[in-house]
């Protein structure tokens, strides 16, 4: 467990003029009172070891992260901050480099005046990235799977491997809230709903540092809101949009989660980059969330502030804008924060208690981590390490199952006993297939054709040939993920027109920057599949043989072809986001009914691209109406997914009244109306009918997972703080205003969302010559309920619940 600090007050003369100047603990005080402009400077810098020419971060060869020379004895002679990424820059074997890196917490113990260790940080947003460690589904499969539970307890396996290492800091979670799918860190992402990001990310924190591994929040604030989903693009967004969208997610991990690490946005909002914006980074950040932890940047984000935002002169301006604005520690390493800054110190550019303001927060935290003790790695590293142990595997499957969506099904699935079935597409054999962007196989291992993965991962071909032994099973490529080669297309489609059914994967291939479809740098401007992909599954259905098409994806895609085209289509569509190690038999699992899939979209599914962006949460004029001749609306709605069974919901039950300030009660009994077992995502929908401000037609309060056994009823109860309903109103405070609020539960967000309809209205002045397209999907919900919520307006603060509280009956 994280270890408790005592704090007294300390700051050196002048610091009261400092916003938001951290107390130290004696033994930080002390450390500080000794410690030399050089030695402050060193301890907010990481230094990257092992660079290989590897290209895992934005401009890195561009920055020249390969540029410094010598051993660590001369780079540590002051003393450093961090090391960036021991194990996860190249393949090392787990067990070798921690007793190298004991060796070195050793030296910089006993050869470094102030004997302070560095604090180790690696990536672990799909599990550790390392070699031989688990790789786990991506983010958006955490959304998916709509369970905060699970997603703790992967949080906890990942930060039990990283402390046996040695590691103290992970850069995880992703918290930005996806707006556009053409943004290629969508994988990376966990949904479009603030609160589904913040319950699922606050859980994911809990359960890293549960292990003692301190958590980092990405992106802070406002990156996924770059402008056309172009990685680093401006981000135009509003005061209020940045208030009730981006922010929540970030508040609920700092304060219900405990998140001691927090990483700076690389984007700009309205002219003003955040690694440079003390309103946001200290104002917001630490005086009115009243985070207390330390503030890293995004690889390069400070020279960034020079060379990409053109907001600095020079390396040392962008290390003072940095500095003051609130970011703590430059990652990767000391470009702008070593020579630059003490510079602009000595010279008397920059007051030094700025410098002393990061440093006691870093001692502090390399305190609470145990680096500051005494006997810190006195004791043996680990002489034998399993990074995938039976319980990673066990929790990697079924959080890949959980977040299997089905979006189509014809009554093809599960498969029942086919003789012969043809494997096709470019993601049907392919481990890199199952793997997201920050996996270490296709974050580093690219960059080392031939190295083994260190760990077990079947393919869907390996994989659906074990649980359908008794199936002679076809295998053919058809074609790769990008390109325009159609060679392969005749031996597919003879494979499929001679098969009782055909499973074609399509998909994406994660990486970074240019390599791959989807992931950091790789933001596209279609959202149509990749290559000739869709080509091949229309030829396999123009066979008649039944087709079940298996997305396996990083973003999703607009594929109202094989949902809702007029021609021929696949008998099934199961989307998959990178489910990691164990997706494999997931799918299989699922395929084969072995498990009936229980997966919900976490952000809706485009209808094209040029709908972009788009989010469920919109007023009446962010969807469809009779004003505009374009339909926005998405293919499938965020929250929407099959089962092999049907569901009931009725009497909705909810409180008549209750205080702005107070909470209100919810509860529907929900039946599985099928014959087979299966598990139900019943969600909570809210709307406030009329406000100060306009507010979404429909918005997630609340959500919960029901296992039901065929005929089953079970009552799901929410108790909602009326602070869910919260939002900032013209004045910008975040306010719950009295009024009426109509509450009802859904399987998704369109089962009950109403639609505007403007002729009535009008007296026909504005009536659409072009009629929506009106459709009816599959899913559940009861009728609007009102709730009263009386008193003032209230004010909403900090001390305000955030969750609802669900119970199952």
């Amino acid at each position: 467990m994280l270890q408790e600090t005592d704090v007294t007050t300390y700051a050196p003369e002048g610091a009261v003029t400092i916003p938001a100047f951290p107390a130290a603990s004696p033994r930080v005080s002390a450390l500080l009172a000794e410690m030399t402009l050089e030695e402050k400077v060193a301890q907010l810098v990481g230094y990257w070891l092992d660079q290989g020419g590897e290209v895992v971060a934005p401009m890195q060869n561009e920055m020249g992260a390969t540029r410094e020379t010598g051993v660590p004895a001369e780079i540590t002679r002051h003393g450093i901050g961090h090391y960036t990424r021991v194990y996860g820059t190249r393949p090392v074997d787990p067990a070798e480099r921690a007793a190298w890196l004991w060796q070195e917490q050793r030296r910089l113990k006993g050869e470094t005046r102030l004997g302070i260790p560095a604090l180790v940080h690696e990536e672990c947003l799909t599990g550790l990235a390392a070699w031989k460690a688990a790789t786990f589904p991506t983010p958006l499969a955490w959304g998916a799977s709509f369970d905060p539970e699970l997603v703790a307890d992967m949080g906890a396996l990942v930060g039990e491997s990283m402390r046996s290492l040695g590691i103290h800091q992970g850069l995880a979670p992703v918290l930005d809230v996806v707006r556009d799918p053409r943004w290629g860190r969508v994988d990376e992402c966990i949904g479009e709903d603030p609160y589904l990001v913040g319950t699922v990310g606050a859980a994911y924190v809990r359960g890293l540092q549960s292990a003692g591994v301190h958590a980092t929040l990405k992106h802070f604030l406002g990156y996924s809101g770059s402008r056309a989903g172009r990685n680093h693009a401006p981000v135009s967004a509003g005061p209020r949009e940045v208030a009730d969208v981006f922010l929540p997610p970030f508040e609920m991990a700092i304060r219900d989660g405990g998140a001691r690490g927090v990483m700076n946005s690389y984007a700009e909002i309205d002219g003003v980059p955040v690694a440079s914006d003390p309103a946001l980074l200290t104002g917001l950040l630490r005086e009115r969330l009243g985070f207390d932890g330390v503030v890293v940047a995004d690889y390069f984000a400070v020279a960034f502030l020079e060379i990409m935002h053109a907001v600095a002169a020079d390396r040392g301006e962008a290390a003072q804008l940095a500095l003051t604005a609130g970011i703590d520690v430059e990652l990767p390493s000391g470009d702008a924060y070593l020579t630059p800054l003490v510079e602009r110190v000595r010279a008397g550019l920059l007051d030094e208690a700025y410098l002393d303001r990061a440093v006691i927060r870093v001692l502090l935290q390399k305190e609470q981590l145990g680096l500051l003790d005494a006997d810190a790695f006195d004791e043996d590293p680990p002489a034998q390490v399993d990074l995938d142990t039976p319980r990673h595997r066990a929790v990697a499957r079924r959080l890949a199952a959980e977040s299997l969506v089905l979006l189509g099904n014809d009554g093809i699935l599960p498969l029942r006993g086919p003789r012969r079935i043809a494997l096709v597409g470019p993601n049907a054999d392919r481990t890199a297939a199952l793997q997201g962007c920050y996996s270490f196989a296709n974050h580093v291992l690219a960059h080392h054709p031939g190295h083994d993965l260190g760990f077990r991962i079947p393919t869907v071909r390996e994989a659906l040939t074990a649980a359908l032994p008794d199936a002679e099973l076809v295998h053919v490529g058809g074609c790769e993920v990008e390109g325009e080669d159609r060679s392969g297309f005749d031996t597919a489609v003879a494979a499929a027109a001679d098969a009782d059914v055909a499973v074609v994967v399509v998909g994406d291939q994660a990486g970074l920057f240019g390599r791959g479809t989807v992931g950091e740098g790789n933001d596209v401007d279609s959202l149509d599949l990749p290559g000739v992909q869709r080509e091949l599954v229309e030829a396999l259905v123009a066979t008649g043989t039944p087709v079940v098409m298996v997305l396996v994806t990083g973003r999703p895609y607009a594929i109202d072809w094989a949902l809702d085209g007029d021609g021929a289509r696949p008998a099934a569509v199961l989307q998959a986001f990178f489910p990691g190690e164990a997706g494999g038999e997931a799918i299989a699992d699922v395929l084969t009914g072995a498990i009936a899939p229980s997966g919900r979209m976490p952000v809706s599914l485009p209808r094209s691209s040029g709908a972009q962006p788009y989010s469920y949460l919109h007023p009446i004029l962010g969807g469809p109406s009779d004003v505009t001749s374009t339909d926005p609306a998405p293919l499938r709605p965020f929250g929407f997914g099959l089962s092999y069974t049907t569901f009931a919901y009725d009497d909705l039950q909810v409180s008549g009244e209750a205080r702005t300030d107070g909470r209100f009660m919810a509860s529907v009994l929900v039946r599985n109306t099928g014959d087979v077992s299966a598990t139900e995502v019943v969600q909570l929908y809210g709307r406030d009918p009329v406000a100060s401000v306009t507010r979404p037609v429909a918005q997630l309060l609340g959500y919960a997972r029901v296992d039901l056994a065929p005929g089953e009823s079970r009552r799901v109860r929410f108790d909602v703080p009326a602070a869910r309903l919260a939002f900032s109103d013209r004045r910008l405070v975040r306010v719950v205003e009295p009024g009426e609020v109509r509450v009802w539960a859904a399987s998704h967000a369109e089962a009950q969302a109403p639609v505007s309809d403007l002729s009535g209205a009008t007296a026909g002045a504005i009536s659409n010559e072009r009629p929506r397209t009106k459709r009816t999907l599959p899913g559940a919900a009861t009728a609007p309920a009102t709730v009263l919520l009386t008193g003032a307006v209230h004010e909403v603060t900090g001390e305000d619940a955030r969750l609802v509280e669900v119970s199952v009956e």
